[in-house]
């Protein structure tokens, strides 16, 4: 039927099923069928992503390396620890692309198989502190009081410290080794180093959202706290850890390197990038390719993670349409 002083004379009808009063809407019109979806938040954030010509450089770089560190036993031209005394210091040709070391041993060989290192360290330390600090920051943030204080004391009184001051304490302390072992203490090192990063970041995170009005729902359904911290506040504070993760990869491989060029990190003859730096440094007048091309895959490595996380982090920041 038309509604009186309804000049375009829509027939609507009644429809049912309303606790208090009938509405009344024009006959055809289902309602929400014209509404377009809104476009999932993983999916802007993918979008985004791919619009990202800074972050696809990341990506590229970050794959790039990936793929040198899985195949190196292939792409190395020659073993990275075998030494030649009558090739020392050879310059840059077909057999040595990258030249060789005081000792004769390919550098294009250790380059690729320092990135083994490199990638390991970096990676294997962020989530070691991740895992540690992930759970201390729900815990401090979701409970508080003497928890809270006792956790960020403590988080306190190791960020008292500069990260590469506090590194090499470390070292010190577990004495430097080669091998697999040597590898393992410098990535304990650098991820004791980093653990109050992500308690810290995690902890403000949860102290906004252990407010919302859903998680007050979650209490009233009956829910255990251990229950609500996995289901529901610890998903909505992964974009920030994704992002600190990736960033933190790079500043980890920077300390690797730095350690190692101090002599407290990876040790002869595991390839390693710093220490290849520190052992070449005293001929970069006569053979100036020996310290720049281990500078250079520092430099490559840590500007593609750069990269990807100013561009994960653009991607996943909400304010962003």
């Amino acid at each position: 039927m038309a509604q009186p002083g309804d000049p375009s004379g829509t027939t609507v009808r009644p429809i049912s099923g309303g606790s208090v009063r009938e509405v009344d809407l024009p006959v055809g019109v289902a309602p929400g069928r014209g509404a377009a979806r809104s476009e999932a938040p993983l999916a802007q954030a993918v979008r985004r992503l791919r619009k990202s010509t800074t972050a696809l450089v990341g990506v590229g770089i970050v794959l790039v390396l990936l793929f040198v560190a899985a195949f190196a036993d292939v792409l190395a031209p020659q073993s990275p620890i075998a030494s030649d005394q009558n090739t020392m210091f050879a310059r840059p040709s077909l057999d040595h692309p990258l030249g060789t070391d005081q000792l004769g041993r390919d550098m294009l060989s250790r380059i690729i198989h320092g990135s083994r290192i490199s990638l390991a360290v970096g990676v294997s330390s962020v989530l070691l502190a991740l895992f540690a600090g992930v759970p201390l920051g729900l815990i401090a943030g979701f409970y508080g009081g003497r928890i809270d204080s006792l956790i960020m004391r403590a988080m306190d009184l190791i960020l008292a410290f500069p990260i590469y001051l506090l590194a090499i304490i470390l070292m010190i302390i577990f004495t430097p080794t080669a091998g697999l072992i040597g590898t393992i203490k410098v990535v304990g090192a650098i991820a004791i180093v980093r653990i109050p990063i992500y308690a810290r970041l995690v902890r403000g995170s949860v102290l906004s959202i252990k407010e919302k009005e859903y998680i007050e729902s979650c209490r009233a359904l009956g829910q255990t706290d251990p229950v609500i911290l996995a289901r529901h506040v610890l998903p909505n504070c992964l974009a920030p850890i994704i992002v600190t993760t990736t960033l933190g990869i790079a500043t980890s491989i920077i300390v690797e390197a730095t350690l190692s060029f101090l002599g407290l990190g990876t040790q002869p003859p595991t390839p390693s990038w710093g220490w290849d730096l520190k052992a070449n440094v005293s001929f970069i007048q006569s053979n100036a390719w020996l310290s720049l091309c281990p500078g250079l895959a520092i430099f490559v490595t840590v500007l593609g993670f750069n990269l990807f996380g100013d561009g994960l982090r653009d991607a996943l920041d909400p304010r962003l349409k």
